[in-house]
């Protein structure tokens, strides 16, 4: 009896070594769903936490502290009995060394997200079987953060969460596909489909090295020699015009913008007149709704 508690203990204890790799913060914002019970969100509330914190997600090890830190906030947009339209808006960050700052991985609103729930409906995920719409998009935006933050870390780190999304996309069902959108092509020039296939397109992947220079050789020496991070973010922003030209309105040069937009401008304030003059012509070009802001950078 004492040896196969024993045995329960260690599994527990490696249990936990290997699964947790992320620590979300999960709300939902359901004031357009007035008529559903609320025991049905505070079900999902729950199950939603339970599902992404908890799931082995990987075969590596994380300790607490390692957690990548995120963001869930799901707004109802509209419901019709168990079945719901939303916004859902994902945050992922990752610490600097030497400092207490956090920067973005990812920040985005995936729009009319469309999902069934009933309270105290388990979320069940599979790499190969679609279960529902919520869990697979769910799953998709873990192995993009999963690949984001490795590549943040060793070059091209990140390919084989790459690979998984990929995967959890090519998996979606013809009549999943067409029920809810996102997963194809043809529904949008800014949805998943785009997003996975410009972050492992050839055409695209210099901007993998790039983003591991911004944040290991740039963000992570600032706090010892901020003129040097910044001269390498400077050159990251050069490549990233590079890529640009050759592969205009990429979705995943519109996610650096969407995460790094407000980083990149205050960072430049403090640069040479030429890194400021450099960054704000790349920013406005890649991000051109938005070149008021990169114009401050001059102050």
């Amino acid at each position: 009896m004492k040896k196969a508690l024993l045995f329960f203990f260690v599994s527990f204890l490696s249990l936990n070594l290997v699964a947790q790799e992320f620590d979300f913060n999960v709300s939902l914002n359901t004031q357009k769903a007035s008529s559903t019970d609320p025991k049905v969100w505070e079900s999902l509330e729950l199950a939603l936490k339970d599902f992404l914190n908890n799931q082995q997600w990987t075969t590596e090890e994380y300790l607490p502290e390692e957690r990548i830190e995120c963001n869930l906030q799901i707004t109802i947009t509209s419901e019709n009995g168990n079945t719901f339209n939303s916004d859902i808006a994902i945050q992922a960050t990752r610490p600097v060394y030497n400092s207490d700052y956090q920067t973005a991985l990812i920040s985005y609103i995936d729009k009319n997200v469309e999902f069934n729930y009933e309270a105290y409906q388990p979320l069940e995920f599979s790499e190969n079987v679609f279960n529902s719409n919520l869990t697979s998009v769910l799953g998709f935006y873990v192995y993009l953060i999963l690949g984001m933050d490795h590549d943040s870390f060793t070059p091209f780190g990140g390919e084989d969460y790459y690979q998984k999304a990929q995967e959890l996309l090519n998996n979606i069902p013809p009549s999943a596909a067409n029920q809810y959108k996102g997963w194809r092509s043809r529904d949008s020039n800014r949805n998943r489909y785009w997003m996975i296939e410009s972050v492992l397109s050839p055409r695209t992947r210099n901007m993998r090295q790039a983003m591991y220079n911004y944040h290991r050789l740039g963000l992570d020496v600032m706090a010892d020699n901020m003129n040097e991070g910044r001269a390498v973010m400077s050159s990251v922003l050069s490549e990233i015009e590079r890529i640009e030209k050759g592969y205009p309105n990429s979705m995943i040069i519109r996610l650096f913008s969407l995460a790094k937009g407000d980083e990149v401008t205050e960072i430049f304030k403090g640069g040479t007149r030429k890194e400021q003059n450099d960054a704000i012509r790349v920013m406005s070009k890649i991000d051109a709704s938005n070149s008021a802001k990169y114009r401050k950078i001059r102050g």
